[in-house]
């Protein structure tokens, strides 16, 4: 997905964008082999959506049309949180829209290709990024096609949406500039998805559940509606607890929950195919924007810079954003003599307030005892914050909205610092000492 949104984000400014991918590419919405977490629950936040109808103009209405699912945000979401079981429904003026993975992935793909300068090329695996000959900047890719045969390609700019970023920590170790620095918080999470027809008589008060674990558990849940009229399940266990191989044991792994509200809607559901398992051992996010040398015509996006804990859904909006932040950029210097000089340095700069509200939701996950790494030194303050911050937002419509919109990327999280905000957190947080 970061890679389908960059290459439309490009479109407007390269004679030719060329994405190679190592995959065979489907020719329906089905899962492939480069994506093993394809068949897990994938959500696309609000902000996501607003990214890529930027980048896709109508994206929202086709792939609805294909069989997305609308739910309103705030009023057919029941959110569980601990202490709030259910957080108070409200509308709150913003839908979001839940299909498969694969559907998503489709319907973007689909879109990209009907953009003439834009090559997809599958089954081409990238071995090597090809430095300049001053070893400043970036001349194009290695890459191999089905077979074996290398071949070699230029270009004026390449972007690195492999994920793993493995070929960018490559080339600076090649060019010998220093890698950028790493902070990992590492969670152990396994998770398993399940999907369900969805029943005649299923509850009528709500479309969607999410279930958030107790830090004593660790153990939290999901149930969105999908396309097919299906519903797709997801329970997710930190630090290594097992999950659930069968439907019979998923069910019962449901019923273990905090609340009985996913077990009571698929209890007697039909289950529709196997159990899909998989395994995140931890957040990362990678510090490009405090090197002090990095090659120009070189940009890493999404994964490759920062990954967050699946379980909250924010790495596909993310991406979505960065490559929207990116066309911006790459706009506004159009006239400049050198348009791409410096280019991920600004980029660097200009996503840190995209990554601020997720890497912050990431680091929420210190509040496991397993979890490990660095926690932040104010963390015990940010998490009588945000307990606070709830309270104020379950009795108070105009703050739960505010904090919705940040947790789906609308908003920043400065939004939360508003003085009028702060304030009333923080007399709640003095009245509860």
């Amino acid at each position: 997905m970061a890679g389908l949104a960059a290459a439309k984000a490009l479109s407007s400014f390269f004679d030719t964008v060329t994405v190679l991918e190592r995959d065979a590419l489907p020719s329906a919405p089905v899962a492939r082999s480069g994506t093993p977490q394809a068949r897990q629950v994938h959500v696309l936040l609000r902000g996501g959506l607003d990214a890529l109808n930027e980048l896709l103009p109508d994206f929202e209405t086709e792939v609805e049309r294909a069989g997305a699912v609308r739910v309103r945000v705030g009023s057919q979401f029941r959110l569980e949180l601990p202490g709030f079981d259910p957080f108070p429904r409200r509308d709150l003026g913003f839908d979001c829209l839940n299909m498969t993975r694969p559907l998503l992935e489709f319907v973007a793909r689909r879109r990209v290709q009907r953009v003439g300068n834009i090559a997809l090329n599958p089954r081409c695996r990238v071995t090597r990024f090809l430095e300049a000959p001053g070893k400043d900047a970036v001349a194009g890719v290695r890459y191999e096609r089905e077979g074996g045969q290398s071949h070699e390609l230029a270009a004026d700019l390449v972007v690195d949406a492999s994920s793993r970023g493995a070929l960018t920590l490559d080339l600076l170790n090649r060019i010998g500039a220093p890698p950028p620095e790493e902070t990992e918080i590492g969670i152990d999470l396994r998770y398993a998805t399940a999907m369900f027809e969805i029943p005649p008589r299923a509850p009528p008060d709500w479309r969607a559940v999410l279930h958030r674990p107790a830090p004593q558990s660790g153990r939290g849940g999901l149930l969105i509606p999908i396309e097919n009229n299906c519903w797709q399940v997801h329970v997710n266990h930190m630090h290594g607890a097992a999950v659930p191989e069968n439907v019979g044991d998923f069910i019962a792994s449901v019923r273990t929950l905090r609340t009985q509200t996913i077990y009571a809607a698929i209890k007697d559901a039909v289950p529709i195919g196997p159990i899909h398992r998989f395994v995140f051992p931890c957040s990362i996010r990678r510090r490009f924007e405090v090197l002090e040398r990095f090659p120009d015509r070189l940009l890493p996006l999404g994964d490759a810079i920062c990954r967050f804990n699946p379980a909250s859904g924010q790495g596909m909006s993310v991406a979505a954003q960065e490559a929207a932040v990116l066309k911006r950029l790459i706009e506004a210097r159009a006239l400049d003599a050198q348009p791409l000089k410096g280019l991920a340095r600004s980029f660097f700069a200009a996503i840190q307030g995209l990554l601020d509200a997720p890497w912050a939701t990431a680091e929420s996950d210190f509040i496991y005892e397993k979890t490990r790494g660095q926690r932040p030194h104010d963390f015990s303050e940010r998490m009588s914050f945000n307990a606070a911050l709830q309270r104020l937002a379950s009795e108070d419509a105009a703050v739960h909205q505010i904090m919705s919109e940040v947790i789906h990327l609308v908003k920043p999280s400065s939004a939360l610092r508003d003085p009028r905000i702060v304030g009333r957190v923080t007399a709640l947080m003095a009245a509860s000492a």
